[in-house]
């Protein structure tokens, strides 16, 4: 496994240490023990699975707020995304910042975006499906969102289309008027 850092203190890209053969190929996309060795120590309690049946859709930008705030491990099984991560810790140098990657089932890349960021993908193809692990269960009433096009923010997403949104994201507000209650250094 290989963890490479991102320009976002925590936020992390992991590649899956793959085993091939005439057969096709093996990797573990999570251990704990590997993590661990690494430095990650997460107790992940809930899988979740999209799919996306156009190019161009976008979802986001989610978080959940303490103290249900989760981290996610994020991969792309089929097709492709550009995955982002926005820090929206008060108080933290990198406020506002955000970080882009591909993530594709060919290249099997994962981002790790810890409590405290807000999380967003676009499909770049058709047919997408994204799994990702998370640290915290689900909970509506903590659940909230960003304009995925907030000029504070300045987001560079690869497609130039109107995206395809949720109701929800269509209307999730500003970072500035987002309701968060994270704080940079507090746990």
């Amino acid at each position: 496994m290989k963890i490479t850092k991102t320009n976002l203190e925590d936020v992390v890209i992991i590649e899956p240490s793959l085993f091939g053969d005439h057969r096709g190929w093996f990797m573990e996309t999570y251990s704990e023990t590997r993590f661990k060795e690494a430095g990650i120590a997460l107790n992940f309690v809930q899988d979740n699975q999209s799919f996306s049946a156009t190019k161009g859709t976008l979802r986001g930008l989610h978080y959940q707020l303490n103290p249900k705030a989760q981290t996610k491990l994020v991969r792309c099984t089929r097709g492709a995304i550009y995955d982002v991560a926005v820090d929206i810790r008060k108080g933290s140098p990198s406020y506002g910042k955000w970080f882009g990657i591909e993530l594709t089932a060919e290249n099997k890349k994962q981002l790790l975006i810890p409590q405290g960021f807000a999380h967003g993908f676009m499909t770049l193809t058709d047919d997408v499906e994204v799994q990702y692990k998370v640290d915290e269960l689900y909970a509506p009433e903590c659940d909230r969102g960003i304009i995925w096009n907030d000029p504070s923010i300045g987001i560079v997403w690869p497609i130039d289309i109107v995206p395809i949104l949720s109701a929800k994201d269509e209307k999730a507000p500003l970072l500035k008027d987002a309701e968060n209650n994270f704080v940079y250094g507090e746990s």
